[in-house]
């Protein structure tokens, strides 16, 4: 009888409990500044740092954009921003995001990291043509 009402117990204790829930949703934000290569060779493998500030308390890393064209790739950073009511804008922090970037054609590669937009609503880029030795 006495596992009965334990095991009836924590039924309803497991039941009864929810998890507090805050919403996320994923923001793409704008790219400060960017260390990148001024030449690749071919088959290696180099370390690309994109800086950027966050905006807030709520928003955390959450990885890269990343868009691949033939030889152009578009970047830019991802963050979560979690909805939990109590945000606050944060000043002056920069926050580093490094990928590998794999070589592995010849030609050149056009990398456009993404600053924004314009006054007129045009995303803006800064833009690196990187050639393959």
């Amino acid at each position: 009888m006495k596992k009965l009402i334990l095991l009836v117990s924590i039924l309803f204790l497991f039941n009864s409990c929810e998890p507090e829930g805050n919403d996320y949703s994923v923001h793409i934000l704008p790219v400060e500044s960017v260390d990148i290569p001024t030449e690749f060779e071919l088959g290696e493998t180099y370390p690309i740092t994109m800086r950027y500030y966050r905006p807030s308390n709520c928003h955390s890393p959450y990885g890269i954009y990343y868009e691949k064209d033939l030889n152009v790739r578009i970047c830019a950073i991802k963050n979560l921003l979690e909805d939990r009511g109590n945000c606050a804008p944060v000043e002056n922090i920069l926050v580093e995001e490094t990928f590998n970037f794999q070589v592995t054609s010849t030609g050149n590669y056009i990398f456009k990291f993404w600053t924004g937009e314009d006054s007129e609503g045009n995303n803006t880029f800064l833009e690196y043509d990187i050639p393959v030795n």
